[in-house]
């Protein structure tokens, strides 16, 4: 049976990408009845076998297992189109429950999953309100367990494809030399209309936290615009780990 998440949590937008603009409906869960909008979720993929997170549209309640359902059905065809792919194997069954800040995850089948799958699964359910760790196949997870399949710089706000406006804030973890990165900016035309550092809130060896915003900048047309995030070489400073985001910029 499918329970629903905390409704307390959802209204106040935890872990979530947005709000939709449908109307809005009275959900009730236990004793609590709120009126929430449509929202969208985090799924993350895979690209070169480190997680990417994607947006998802849901509807008015989180369900427990709603989040793996996204998951499960996999990159959409403009996402392929930016080398994104799955390592859950095809018709991937279970069943997730919720309970104090832990995701249990019920396989319905001996499936034995790669290191790269449970970290698609570890980095999904945790993007959701109240859900701090997964259990699956009778052990515990954290992100932190799945450092190698996370880039050095995991930009999760914005979101591939997401409409953004001047300026943009920018939002993830970071573990890289000295905690530094950079950015750039490109408008519709490719053009870079921004770029600086970054300083997360720790590296070398230890994932921090970072947010930005951007200067305000133009675009020539409506379209699609990148944020582009890279490390630069100690040796040559040329870029390396480079992760680029493409955006629908208006003017």
């Amino acid at each position: 049976m499918r329970v629903a998440l905390g409704v307390v949590a959802l209204a106040a937008g935890f872990a979530l990408v947005g709000c939709g603009d449908g109307d809005e409906e009275a959900v009730t869960t236990g004793t609590t009845t709120t009126s929430v909008e449509s929202a969208r979720l985090r799924v993350y993929f895979l690209r070169d076998g480190q997680v990417w997170p994607v947006a998802r549209e849901v509807g008015d309640v989180l369900f427990d297992d709603i989040a793996l359902d996204q998951l499960v059905a996999g990159p959409n065809a403009d996402e392929m189109q930016l080398g994104l792919e799955t390592a859950l194997p095809e018709g991937l069954e279970a069943d997730v429950t919720v309970e104090d800040g832990v995701a249990t995850v019920e396989l319905e089948s001996a499936t034995e999953l790669t290191r790269e799958a449970l970290a698609q699964i570890v980095y999904t359910e945790t993007a959701l309100p109240l859900v701090e760790s997964v259990a699956i196949g009778g052990e515990t997870h954290v992100r932190a367990d799945f450092e190698e399949e996370t880039p050095s710089v995991l930009v999760e706000s914005p979101l591939p494809f997401e409409e953004v406006t001047s300026p943009i804030r920018a939002t993830g973890t970071a573990n890289t030399f000295e905690a530094n990165f950079h950015y750039e900016l490109t408008d519709t035309d490719g053009l870079i209309v921004d770029e600086n550092f970054v300083t997360a809130t720790s590296g070398t060896g230890t994932r921090g936290t970072f947010e930005f915003t951007t200067d305000e900048y133009t675009v020539p047309f409506d379209g699609i615009g990148a944020l582009i995030v890279f490390e630069r070489s100690a040796e040559d400073g040329s870029k390396m780990n480079i992760v680029e985001i493409p955006l629908r910029m208006s003017r």
